[in-house]
């Protein structure tokens, strides 16, 4: 009798994880992976294993998409945020009622929740897989994996009927919640371009209209965590910010991304090392970022400035250089950790920073040119691209943009947020002329506050 077809959706070949170490295996051979322990239990399980890259040359659109919509099971490992992996897992849920099992190393974290979706973990304690690993994972997954190959795809759980028979009043409510959700958003945006003087009236009358314990909807609660972050100190105080972020409803205010703004409050408010334990515990639980490591990396960079005795300013700015590092490595697209470095490793001055901070404003650079093409709303992109030619002391690239920040206002280019990193790179800068004509540039940008 003809088998079942189980379509196993994962990496192949020897692939770096970015684990931090102690934390998983610096690489992993996939390849060994599917021979020693998935290819095996599949056929255990009773069901004929296909891998995409067995084909010859590669696998093309349509025969992934025929695979993905015609095998009795597909199993994803979600081990590494594999941009494929998580488009095929897409595709399967939208194409088929149930069928398709998650599942990752035990110290693996997915790049976004997928509680609906129940992922199985199994244990992966180094990369070359031994044939004692090879059990386990084979002991971990067997029982588990037929359970959940018949659970229904989150699709369907969220819309009965999916995909012919959905109920149409839904969609009319949908669409309400779509053009409510999109007035919103452009008072979000009106507010945030208003002058200085009306912003904190509509920011006020903004939190008045959607106070904290009513924010069920978390993009609403999130669009107004960081319009509060946007007018503060100016116009809100930050302990309004901590306030309103602390009345969420629990479902809100747990979500990571929420957390991450409620640290970045801790710390406006002084309390730079209560954020950094929040920060690391939730890396703990749900994964570094480079966003979570950047901010660790911010919180170190305040207590470095503030610092009285030289062994803590050795201490923290250490610290504040490993974080921005992590930060940078975990995904080099990401300037925000990668920007505060140039200046960093200036101050500490030891051999070969001034080569490491030339080279990682080279690459600030590329990031925000990249960041400028992929999203040309970034409100951040321009602030960090002045303040990477102060770092590199590009005098023509620094008068322009200073024109253009004279023409558009400080508050766009978040001059009150980035004025004493130019500063300091001004201070870092040793060639004199060029030193002279930052300190003018300076000068004029201060003017604008």
């Amino acid at each position: 009798m003809p088998q079942p077809i189980c379509f196993m959706v994962m990496p192949y070949g020897i692939k770096e994880t970015g684990a931090q170490p102690g934390k998983g295996p610096p690489k992993i051979d996939f390849d060994a992976l599917w021979r020693k322990a998935f290819e095996p239990l599949i056929k255990e399980l009773g069901y004929e294993p296909v891998r995409a890259d067995q084909d010859i040359g590669a696998l093309i659109v349509h025969e992934m998409l025929e695979r993905l919509y015609f095998s009795d099971l597909v199993l994803a490992d979600m081990t590494l945020p594999n941009g494929n992996v998580y488009y095929e897992i897409g595709i399967r849920h939208a194409a088929r009622d149930k069928g398709c099992v998650l599942i990752g190393a035990d110290w693996s974290h997915p790049l976004f929740d997928l509680d609906q979706a129940r992922r199985v973990r199994y244990p992966l304690p180094e990369g070359d897989i031994t044939d004692q690993t090879a059990e386990a994972i084979k002991t971990s997954l067997k029982a588990a994996v037929p359970n959940l190959a018949a659970g229904v795809s989150p699709m369907v759980q969220v819309l009965p009927g999916f995909p012919d028979n959905v109920d149409p009043n839904r969609a009319t409510t949908i669409r309400n919640l779509l053009q409510d959700l999109a007035q919103f958003q452009a008072r979000i945006k009106a507010i945030d371009m208003a002058p200085k003087a009306e912003r904190a009236m509509r920011a006020r009358a903004l939190i008045k209209e959607y106070p904290a314990t009513q924010a069920r909807i978390q993009s609403v609660a999130l669009d107004v965590v960081r319009l509060l972050q946007d007018c503060a100190p100016d116009c809100v105080s930050w302990q309004e910010v901590l306030d309103y972020i602390d009345g969420l409803p629990p479902e809100t205010h747990n979500l990571p991304v929420i957390q991450e703004q409620r640290c970045l409050a801790q710390s406006k408010l002084g309390n730079h090392l209560e954020a950094i334990a929040a920060l690391e515990a939730l890396i703990k639980l749900n994964g570094p970022t480079s966003e979570r490591e950047g901010l660790i990396g911010g919180r170190y960079k305040k207590l470095y400035d503030s610092a009285k005795k030289k062994a803590d300013e050795a201490k923290y700015l250490t610290q504040a250089i490993e974080h921005y590092d992590r930060g940078m490595m975990l995904d080099l697209n990401d300037y925000f950790p990668s920007s505060n470095l140039p200046r960093l490793y200036r101050a500490r001055g030891d051999e070969g920073d001034e080569e490491r901070a030339r080279a990682i404003a080279g690459l600030v650079q590329i990031a925000c040119e990249r960041a400028k093409e992929r999203n040309p709303s970034d409100e951040w992109v321009r602030p960090t691209l002045l303040g990477n030619a102060f770092d590199e002391g590009n005098i023509n690239t620094a008068r322009k943009l200073v024109k253009e920040i004279e023409s558009e206002g400080a508050a766009t280019w978040k001059l009150a947020t980035t004025i004493d990193d130019l500063e300091r790179a001004v201070k870092q800068t040793n060639d004199k002329v060029k030193r002279d004509a930052l300190v003018q540039l300076l000068g004029q940008l201060r003017e604008l506050l």
